[in-house]
């Protein structure tokens, strides 16, 4: 590494971790005594949101500590090396929870009420109607939606059993602005993934740390540390209206390189980053 290379190195490592606390105390996202589970898909947001817990916990200002859950999904062939990510755990001394789990699509024309109700998402939004919407009957039946949902799921289940209070997961806050455009372009409202949610029906907050770090400074740390890509991407990644809205923000960005601090003053404004 040349001497010009390790500076940018150093200047973005400094750069990552003062966006990462600067979130904390923002957002109120850690205190005292919480004992927070990582979702670890293995993915370069994942491994960089269980990096910097990691490494905080250990000033213990705020005191709190910090596990990981990795779900394999049978049926979507989207791979992470397991024995990586448990190296990769240990190297930092946080504990590793693996668990396998599946689902299973549900056919269109055969689906009863109560299968539709049996796969129900236990919604983070609050305004979620109590019976399915037609629009939920849809969502049910697509491969992303129940992927999702049933890690989730498991997500929940173990903060649970480990008396964790919080569930921290690695969305960034490219992630958290084009929510909002999708919100906006297929949903007719203005909203995103908040920064911390306050669970009604279970004790767990949500919250995502990563939420002022840009996508662009996460992939050059990812390379400098030579985080291990994933062995294979989900096959519906690149088929989403998501990837849709990536490349409309993309284009918004050569228009204006001030859209994004727009868009996330209008989140703060509105108070859309905090759900209590």
């Amino acid at each position: 590494m040349t001497i010009k290379s390790d500076i940018e190195s150093r200047r973005l490592e400094k750069r990552l971790n003062e966006r990462f606390i600067k979130a904390m105390a923002t957002y109120h996202l850690i205190e005292d005594d919480d004992r927070i589970l990582v979702g670890l898909s293995g993915g370069k947001d994942s491994l960089l949101l269980t990096e910097l817990l990691a490494k905080r916990s250990l000033i213990q200002h705020p005191r709190f500590t910090v596990e990981a859950l990795h779900v394999r999904m049978e049926n979507i062939r989207y791979e992470t090396d397991t024995n990586y990510l448990q190296a990769f755990c240990d190297s930092l001394g946080i504990r590793l929870h693996i668990r396998t789990t599946r689902f299973e699509v549900i056919d269109e024309n055969n689906a009863a009420d109560e299968d539709i109700i049996k796969f129900k998402a236990q919604s983070s939004s609050k305004s979620e109607a109590a019976e399915p919407s037609a629009k939920f009957r849809r969502r049910q039946k697509q491969p992303c939606f129940l992927c999702s949902w049933n890690r989730r799921k498991l997500l929940f289940n173990l903060a649970q059993e480990l008396g964790c209070n919080k569930i921290a997961l690695g969305h960034h806050q490219d992630d958290l602005i084009h929510t909002a455009l999708m919100n906006l372009t297929y949903q007719a409202r203005f909203a995103t993934m908040p920064a911390r949610l306050t669970m009604r029906k279970m004790p767990l907050t949500i919250i995502r740390p990563l939420c002022l770090i840009p996508e662009s400074d996460i992939k050059a740390y990812a390379e400098l540390q030579g985080y291990q890509k994933q062995q294979k991407l989900c096959p519906y990644e690149t088929n989403s209206h998501r990837t849709d809205i990536k490349r409309l923000y993309d284009q918004l960005e050569q228009m204006n390189p001030e859209a994004r601090y727009s868009i996330w003053g209008a989140l703060e404004t509105e108070n859309k980053l905090i759900e209590e």
